[in-house]
This record gives structure tokens, sequence and C-alpha cells, in this order.
């Protein structure tokens, strides 16, 4: 059976059943400006949940497209995915435990095929000292359902310290099988629902020895060890009490919200831990094996690789299609950090040319029927993934070059050394994560805290005079705030060609989102100006040119008409960036052909290519002569 049919299955099962089904929300909530992203089958549903009458009654289903920003990290092994399909049905104080439970568990068993005998069921054990009761309602309702498959289910407390124990139904605390919005019930404010949670659970079975070959071989194996071989594939919550000033009472509406995940019920029918080998991966891993000329599965680190790759872009795939463009904030800055993150690991795979938009196509032709955002809207999910493609490659390549530097003679076990590192991140605009990975690969390791001295390092000197002056305003030295520090000396340039060589700079701000130029200029810019100026720029970052860092003699650098503050002091040798001609480097700037020169201590990028589409937001008076332009790179 296909993820495709299990989604179908569920919802017809749900409609049978008497729920009415609705399409998936967003992936960024309408309403909600807590989150970013719709992390859960229940967040759409949770004012319904609370007490809002829904327009289609009591009775909902769904498959709820999920995204998860936290978990970008975990991503590699077996099982973790940014984005994924959440199950769901709910009961708005309509049926509860006793219809619920015998549904679920005819759903997995007989719509879906799931072995009973490979299931097993966490409940919550209860806080009397909260008046809030074990559940053994749903212990009860549980054993009567696997009897009636024949199949004896013994309830035992404390698995996480004595182990199995032999039993199927497992009680735990409140940090594993309890529900609020505010987390344990010791959190819960006055008037806050809550109620405990029921956990299915698939036993990949103890053949495979996962809790032997894993971290945790020396500590009990139980359903909630982490060691792969029991993986939860449904959840139901029974919303049955309030807080209340006597304590913790029954709700007048019980309700119940049911998450399954899609892709965990179809790895447990396909009885592999890898949940990468579920047919909704098969188009996207297919392609890379094809563009790799590698296999899945053969190489532990190739294969870490190629899950990322796949999720990454099924979610920006997704994400893109529901309206969230790579940017450098809020939800864009996820989809560019995902991209840029499958860029990486493919490179990894030697894919060396543009694939994101193979992917992507493959994504969209395996979802379209149940999403069909995704065909409408295909054409500009192609186009974004291969701008922000062609725009990292060049950070990439050069990066990637450096770390080989800084690496080289490296062994497993090694730190990297921070000043170098940091130099990866200033010189080059190479992402620090980016590094951290490639580390991670090689078995080095890279200090976070030594990585941030040297930035508070480089941040300090900035403060303390002559470098504050080169930098112009600089907010910090990440990549984006590089690019558009680069694209800030060919803007002052590119207003000298088009108003005249009286403008001069008087004052600037970069941060990570734009840049702001002061500049000397008597009368407001025509239209026409503006756009000239803009293509200049963009012209110069069409053309690639390299940005060269020299140190000269500041009587060289006036000489050469570099651009600096009017009535500054500076030192003997000073610290100048040229842009262009092509072909120029450190040991040959060719100074007497550049587009730009300036006093400056960076950092920059080392070629214009990098810095993307520039656009100029708004030109406006700040003072008397004094003009003031706003810009970003797209």
């Amino acid at each position: 059976m296909t993820g495709s049919e299990i989604r179908k299955r569920y919802l017809e099962f749900f409609k049978r059943h008497g729920h009415a089904v609705v399409p998936s929300a967003r992936l960024m909530p309408e309403n909600d400006p807590t989150t970013l992203f719709t992390g859960s089958g229940m967040q759409p549903l949770l004012p319904y949940l609370l007490g809002q009458p829904h327009p289609l009654g009591t009775r909902i289903t769904d498959s709820q497209k999920s995204f998860r920003a936290q978990d970008i990290e975990e991503v590699g092994d077996n099982r973790h995915t940014t984005f994924f399909e959440m199950l769901g049905n709910w009961s708005l104080g309509d049926y509860f435990k006793q219809e619920q439970i015998p549904w679920i568990f005819e759903f997995v068993t007989k719509e879906v095929g799931l072995d009973p005998e490979r299931l097993h069921i966490t409940v919550f054990r209860g806080r009397e000292d909260l008046g809030i009761p074990r559940d053994d309602e749903a212990v009860k309702l549980w054993q009567e359902v696997f009897k009636g498959a024949g199949i004896d289910a013994p309830a035992v407390d404390f698995a996480e310290r004595d182990g199995m124990q032999d039993g199927r139904i497992f009680y735990y605390d409140e940090k594993k099988n309890w529900w609020s919005r505010a987390g344990v019930p010791e959190n819960m404010p006055i008037g806050e629902p809550g109620g405990p949670d029921s956990e299915m659970f698939w036993d990949f079975g103890s053949e495979l020895k996962l809790h032997e070959n894993s971290q945790w071989k020396d500590e009990v194996c139980h359903v909630n060890c982490d060691c792969g071989r029991f993986m939860e594939i449904g959840n139901s919550v029974f919303m049955q009490f309030v807080k209340t000033e006597k304590g913790f009472e029954p709700l007048k509406n019980q309700n119940i919200d049911f998450g399954g995940g899609l892709e965990r019920i179809a790895g447990a029918l396909n009885d592999n831990p890898d949940m990468f080998l579920i047919d909704l991966f098969t188009p996207m891993r297919e392609i890379l094996e094809k563009l790799s000329g590698k296999k899945y599965g053969e190489n532990p680190n190739e294969t870490r690789a190629f899950r990322v790759v796949m999720d990454h872009l099924r979610a920006a795939t997704f994400l893109i299609g529901d309206g969230a463009m790579p940017s450098n904030k809020d939800q864009g800055y996820f989809v560019r950090r995902l991209l840029r993150r499958a860029i990486l690991f493919a490179h990894k795979l030697g894919i060396t040319e543009n694939f994101t938009e193979s992917v992507a196509a493959a994504v969209v032709e395996k979802y379209k029927d149940a999403y069909s955002e995704l065909e409408e809207r295909k054409e500009k999910i192609f186009s974004e993934m291969t701008v922000e493609e062609e725009r990292f490659r060049t950070t990439l390549v050069e990066g990637l070059k450096a770390f080989e530097k800084v690496a080289e003679g490296k062994k497993p076990g090694d730190e990297l050394p921070s000043k170098q590192v940091f130099d990866l991140h200033q010189s080059y605009g190479f992402p620090f994560e980016m590094t951290v990975e490639l580390s991670d690969s090689m078995g080095t390791t890279v200090s976070r805290s030594a990585f941030q001295k040297e930035m508070e390092k480089h941040q300090e000197i900035s403060r303390q005079g002559l470098t504050q002056k080169f930098k112009g305003g600089l907010a910090d030295s990440s990549e984006e705030t590089t690019r558009l520090h680069t694209a800030h000396h060919l803007l002052l340039k590119a207003l000298q060609i088009v108003l005249g060589a009286h403008v001069k700079q008087r004052g600037s701000n970069i941060t990570a989102e734009r840049l702001r130029i002061d500049f000397s200029h008597g009368e407001k810019m025509t239209a026409e100006q503006v756009a000239e100026v803009q293509r200049i720029v963009n012209e110069k970052i069409s053309e690639d040119l390299p940005v060269i860092h020299s140190v000269l003699p500041k009587e060289e650098a006036e000489k050469l008409h570099a651009e600096h503050e009017f009535g500054a002091k500076y030192p003997d040798m000073v610290s100048v960036y040229s842009v262009g001609p092509k072909g120029a480097t450190e040991a040959n700037p060719q100074f007497d052909n550049v587009f730009s020169i300036e006093f400056c201590g960076g950092p920059h990028v080392t070629h214009t290519g990098a810095i993307g589409k520039f656009k100029i937001l708004k030109e406006e008076a700040v003072s008397a002569g004094i003009r003031r332009i706003k810009a970003v790179v797209e």
C-alpha cells in the first residue's frame, strides 16, 4: 500500500464514521503570530478544541501538512524529517475514548494491515497528588480490542526502569503521556484544558538488535527508548480535564484529538526502520542515485547525505508552494537554509550541477493529486529554487576550497583552529553551520564558543575606531550582511556615475536584511536616475567581478582615489577593497582598471556574482543636501 493509498483510506474510513473531511491548512499559520509554521495537525484545529464551534460540525478529519524547523539538525538518521503529513481525526465534544480506541485500532490493523502482534501502547500513569487518576479506562479499552484480535495485552508500569516485563500496554508519566498547551500539569494556568494521551508504537523486532548496537545498549530497552526498535505511529489525546482553583476537574465537553504520522505508518507497513525507503521518497531517491552515480544505503555517510537532500527539498517544495520564498528572515530564512543544506549534501554525493528543480518536480508529481497547489505553482517553485541554487554555488565552491586548506592534515578528533574557521565565514561568506557539517563528516570538531569569541574580538576591534570607519556601519559579519556590504560599495560608485563626483558617503548602516546609505546630493533623484543606478549595480554583479583585499600605504591608497571618510585619521598602512577588473588577484589587483575602490576592513564576498539581485526600495531626504537610499539583495 502506497503512502497516497494510506492517506485516502484514512480519510474515507473516518468519513464513513460521520467525519467531515477538511483540506490541509497552509504551512504558514493564517492567524497565529506566535509561530512561524504549522507544526502539527492539532494547530489549525486548536480554536475548535478550546470551544469555538466548527462550521462543519463536531467530527472532523484531515491530512495536515506540517513542518518543524527545530528538526533540521536531526535529519540524517533513519526517521527524522522536517516535513511530514499528520493524519488527524477530532471529536469536538462528541465521541470519546469508547469510540476512538476501537476505531483507530481497526484502521491500522484492518484498513492498513499492520500486524496487531507488533503494536504496543502507552498510557498516562496519573498524578494522584493533583487529583488526576491513572488512565485505567484507556487500558481496559485497549485490552478489549487486543482480545478481539486474539492477543493478551498485560499493562505494566515503570518499563523505563524495569524493562518490557512481557507487557503490551505501558504506563508513563506526564512528560510522555499528557497534553496541554502549557505542558505538564504544574505549568497549566487556571482555566486551561488538558488531558492524558495514548500512543501507538510499532515494533521492528528485537532480532534487528537495534538496541544492542546503539548508544543505549547499556540502558533498559522499552517502547520510549530511542534506539530505533520502536516507532510511534499515532497518538490519541483525550482532552478531559480543566484546571480550576480547586484542582483538576472533568471538562463539560470532552474532546478527542488524534494525530498519526503518514510516513511513519507507511514505514511500519514497510517493516523497515528506515523511513526513507517508503514509496513517497522513491522518485527523489532514484533521481539522486542517477545524478550521483551512488547507491542509497551502501555507505553510511552517503546515506545520510541522501536523506538530508530528500527531506530538505521535499520540505522546501511544499513551503515555497505555500508562499514562503527564500530570504533572510522569518519563514524564508528556513527555506533558504533548507535549500543550502540540500545543495551542500548533494555536493558530498558528487552532484555539482544544478539539480534542485528535477527533485522538486518529482515531489510535485508524487503529491499533486492530494495537494493541487503544488501543480498550480510548480513554475514558481522551480524558478525560486534555481535562482537560490545558482546564487549559493559560488559561495559553496569557493568556501569548500578554503575549508580543505583549513582541514588539511587534521585527524579525527582534532579541533579546527577557530581563527581559520572565522576567516571562512568572514572572507568567503561561508556559513558557520556548513563548516560544522563538513567538520562532522570528517570526524573533526569545531568550537562554537571559540568561533563566537573570534566574532566578538572582530567586533571589538571594529568598535575601537579604525575598523569601524572601514566597516561603514555593519551590524554583523553574517553571510547576508557581507553580500549587502559589497553591494554598498557598488552602489556608492554607481551614484557617482549617475549623479556626479560630488557624491560622497555621509553615513551607512547595514544589517542582514537591508543596506542604508546616506550621501551628499542636493535634490531628489528622478525615477530614471534611481533605475539607472540599480541597473549599473546589477550589471557589475552579473559581470562577476573579483573583489580584492589589499593593505597599502595610506598615501598610495589616496593616490588611487580610494573612497574614505573625509577628515578621518588613518594609520600609515590601510586596508582597501577594490572591485574588478576581470582577472584581478591579490597578487595583481590591477588598480588602474578597477570599478570601485574604498578604504574598508571588510568583510566582503570574493566575487560580485555571489551578491544576488540588487533592488532599491526607497530614496528619500535626510537633511539639507543629504539623501538616503535603502536597498536589498534577493
